[in-house]
């Protein structure tokens, strides 16, 4: 039986590029995308029981979707170039492995293909009209609207918010990743997404000074990096077509890990950037029994929470790697120092397991300072989550390349996991650390009393 499924799989694959047995996204060209394209809808329905080759259904042909199930439909945004989005599959086949759902892909390449952005927006709120039109005849089958979610990628966030506002807010869920800015910033709740627009609203901002949208959108938003420069992506023009669209589109690839078993990207709620760097927001401002919000598909996890809050809002932020799977790892570093005078400076702190795999984290985005007897908890971030660790260095800069070398003196040293609070806290005592000189060392497990 299997064999006979893979093998049906594949012929439609084969088939996908000679007819329409399989139908496949909207291809246009960048001459389409200049001499513009007239609106048209379609819609593709996959399930598991047609992964690979999707079925074109419409409001009077529901095809194979079942209507007691989850509902997912994927909205994309603006395309200048007419291209299909490169996510797109990943996307479709990434949600129907975490759950048996119908997965409906909106294409509506003939819209948003143009050169000119105005035109692509200005059809957003058709395109919802067409999408409430297919929805209502799902509800006559026996639909219900707690089982619709909707996943919209820049402008198509905007559309799943106006469909979202002509059910009046009963939409089960949806989720905007990274929400066009560009003729939206600043806009009135009627005419953008909005926190209202379903029972549960999570948004990602990815690249907020340029693309993206800003300020808050949903009952949670996320802020990978701050919402600006995304790690990996190109900084200045030589990076071509990269350089204007991989801030923007990280959102989505964020949202990917999270349908994949080997990363779980954490957040914390917090009011800035800043105070979640500095430590400061990393319990979730909430009893240690609730967990932290989970970044992207399980995002909902905190819906219930957020519903104690007035307003039922939060945003959260988070760090990420700048290669999939994206995943940071968070450790405390405690450190008490008793040099007399006070030290402003940065620290590197390098883990080494017993197989020799090493992770570093240089915390230099702002001086930290080290008084007397006094506690200083610096955030690390990781790339790697290192299960024992066989040594740990520190290095001490107070940025300073001339003149006099200080030196830190360390009365006690303790490493303690986020990710992992059972996991034994590990100490060192008495150090002395020389300005910009690497000092490694083999930690010992913290007394109990000071776990």
């Amino acid at each position: 039986m299997l064999r006979l499924y893979f093998f049906i799989s594949l012929m439609c694959l084969v088939k996908s590029d000679t007819d329409e047995t399989c139908p496949s996204f909207t291809r246009l060209s960048f001459h389409s995308a200049v001499v513009g394209t007239g609106l048209n809808v379609k819609l593709m329905l996959y399930t598991r029981r047609n992964q690979t080759c999707a079925q074109v259904i419409n409001s009077t042909v529901l095809g194979n979707l079942n209507v007691t199930k989850k509902t997912t439909f994927i909205v994309h945004g603006f395309r200048p170039t007419g291209s299909a989005p490169v996510w797109m599959e990943d996307l479709v086949q990434g949600l129907l492995y975490v759950e048996d759902m119908n997965v409906v892909v909106v294409d509506w390449n003939r819209g948003a293909t143009t050169v000119i952005y105005n035109h692509a927006s200005s059809k957003t709120r058709k395109v919802a009209g067409v999408l409430k039109k297919f929805i209502d005849q799902m509800l006559v089958q026996g639909a219900s609207l707690d089982d619709i979610y909707m996943i919209g990628v820049s402008l198509g966030a905007h559309i799943a918010g106006f469909v979202g506002k002509m059910y009046n807010g009963q939409l089960g869920r949806i989720t905007g990743l990274d929400p066009a800015g560009p003729l939206f910033n600043g806009r009135p709740p009627e005419e953008r997404l909005d926190p209202g627009d379903a029972q549960f609203v999570d948004v990602i901002h990815s690249d907020i000074d340029a693309l993206g949208y800003k300020e808050p959108l949903g009952n949670i938003d996320f802020y990978p990096n701050g919402g600006l420069d995304q790690p990996g992506c190109p900084k200045t023009i030589l990076g071509g077509l990269r350089y204007f669209k991989c801030d923007h589109q990280r959102s989505v690839y964020l949202y990917l890990s999270s349908l994949r078993e080997n990363c779980s990207i954490t957040a914390y709620p917090c009011d800035s950037y800043r105070d979640y760097r500095n430590g400061k927001c990393v319990n979730c401002g909430i009893p240690q029994k609730e967990s932290c919000p989970l970044l992207g598909y399980y995002a909902d996890n905190w819906k219930e929470y957020l519903k104690q809050k007035d307003p039922p809002m939060t945003k959260a932020f988070f760090d990420t790697a700048k290669e999939e799977p994206y995943c940071i790892y968070h450790y405390f570093v405690d450190i008490i120092t008793w040099n007399k005078n006070i030290r402003r400076g940065s620290m590197t702190i390098k883990l080494r397991d017993r197989a020799g795999n090493i992770t570093e984290s240089r915390i230099n985005h702002e001086p930290a300072v080290f008084q007397k007897y006094h506690q200083v908890s610096l955030l690390a971030r990781f790339n790697q989550d290192l299960d024992k660790v066989a040594t740990i260095s520190l290095v001490f800069s107070t940025g300073s390349v001339i003149g006099p070398k200080y030196k830190l003196r360390i009365l006690r040293m303790k490493l303690r996991s986020l990710a992992h609070p059972e996991r034994p806290q590990l100490c060192r005592y008495d150090l002395v650390l020389m300005e910009n000189i690497e000092t490694v060392f083999q930690p010992i497990l913290c007394p109990k009393l000071l776990m």
